[in-house]
């Protein structure tokens, strides 16, 4: 994130409120070295809100993949779990 992380989030806030009508099915996108222990945290994230994990290794072996689909019922839920996931896992790339 090359901008000040709190202007990201309102500029994503904005256009999640324009562009989404509320509750609504959000697709995450995460990276982890595929080795991470930092996995089950991420999963952990989102147990209890019915989400969908799927995972893709790289072709290298090197790095894994997250597709999280969740319903959540406004941006600011969406904006929260970016944070926490941020927050308690430090080696992640989100997409």
């Amino acid at each position: 994130m090359s901008q000040n992380p709190e202007e990201f989030y309102k500029k994503l806030k904005e256009q999640l409120e324009l562009d989404t009508k509320w509750p609504s099915l959000y697709l995450y996108k995460f990276i982890l070295p595929a080795k991470s222990e930092q996995e089950k945290t991420l999963v952990a994230i989102f147990d209890g809100l019915g989400a969908v994990i799927q995972t893709n290794l790289s072709k290298t072996g090197k790095y894994k993949s997250f597709s999280v689909k969740v319903t959540l019922k406004n941006p600011d839920e969406v904006i929260e779990k970016y944070k926490e996931v941020g927050e308690k896992v430090p080696d992640v790339i989100s997409l």
